[in-house]
């Protein structure tokens, strides 16, 4: 049992977890992608997004090279544009956590490596500890773990607890970003049982999506997650960070994630502490609407590094 388990007075039957309004959801987010933010805010916020991303890259064919490029952009994302923030942390696959830790030594950008069988989640427990295991001995400061989507959708749902449970266990120091992969959970009532699993499991985060699935980090889906952790801080004074990852590539739809955090959880939440972006591709346009604000003129996607 982890150390916030053991915080925990009672774990909930999560066969009768609370069933999501589809229409009222749907209308919430309707109404916050209406909304038009000041220029003064949008600068504000587009930094504050800078900060909060996990820059990614989790292909079959990443090297040591490419890491390194990547770690290079988390630190320096562009040279032209004084004070640009460093992103939140780096997202590689374990094989690469220690040449990532090497290159962001002493920069503040955390080492976050995906464990668990990665993205199919299709293995024995043993194996997804060792995976976690060996992640955290070469460096990591976070582990971001996918659920057994097999397991939770046939209702086994003491099996998805015990296993998060263990894996962080495994994590030691490292927190832990529980991953739902929301796009093969079919519902909301699906999204916000998963959601209250992984909390009282022990996730420091709960985490949207692989990206490998579609839909990945709709609104929607956020926004139940959003009411999720809302909720469990409520019943036990337990901070959840919220992390949507997959399909969020523009700085508008950055922003209008932004906007709902801090009108459910309240600016607390608003810090790479609490909410990140998992992203390859947001950066990049994120920059470019910096320096348009800056110069007056869009920048050549020339001047951007390919993530």
């Amino acid at each position: 049992m982890s150390n916030q388990n053991k915080k925990l007075k009672s774990i909930p039957d999560f066969r009768f977890t609370p069933t999501i309004d589809k229409v009222g959801v749907e209308e919430r987010v309707a109404r916050i992608q209406t909304r038009s933010i000041k220029d003064e805010a949008k600068l504000q916020g587009m930094k504050m997004v800078l900060n909060m991303i996990d820059l990614t890259t989790l292909e079959g064919k990443d090297t040591p090279g490419k890491v390194k490029q990547m770690c290079y952009k988390a630190r320096h994302l562009h040279d032209a544009y004084p004070g640009c923030p460093t992103v939140a942390a780096v997202c590689v696959y374990p094989s690469m956590v220690s040449i990532a830790k090497n290159e962001l030594k002493g920069s503040g950008v955390k080492v976050a490596s995906v464990s668990t069988a990665f993205p199919s989640g299709q293995a024995p427990r043993n194996i997804k500890i060792d995976d976690t295991k060996f992640a955290v001995d070469s460096g990591a400061d976070e582990i971001d773990m996918v659920i057994s989507r097999g397991e939770f959708l046939a209702g086994n749902y003491n099996f998805v607890f015990d296993e998060i449970a263990a894996i962080k266990e495994a994590c030691g120091k490292a927190r832990l970003k529980v991953i739902l992969e929301t796009g093969e959970l079919v519902t909301l009532d699906n999204v916000r049982r998963a959601s209250e699993i992984a909390m009282y499991a022990g996730a420091d985060f709960i985490k949207t999506s692989t990206g490998k699935i579609q839909p990945a980090a709709t609104m929607q889906v956020t926004y139940v997650m959003l009411m999720a952790i809302k909720d469990f801080y409520r019943k036990t004074g337990i901070k959840i960070g919220m992390k949507p990852a997959g399909g969020i590539s523009t700085s508008k739809l950055a922003l209008h994630n932004l906007l709902m955090v801090k009108e459910t959880l309240g600016d607390e939440w608003l810090t790479n502490e609490w909410f990140r972006f998992g992203a390859s591709s947001l950066a990049n346009d994120v920059l470019m609407q910096l320096m348009k604000a800056k110069t007056g003129a869009y920048q050549s996607a020339d001047y951007f590094s390919i993530d």
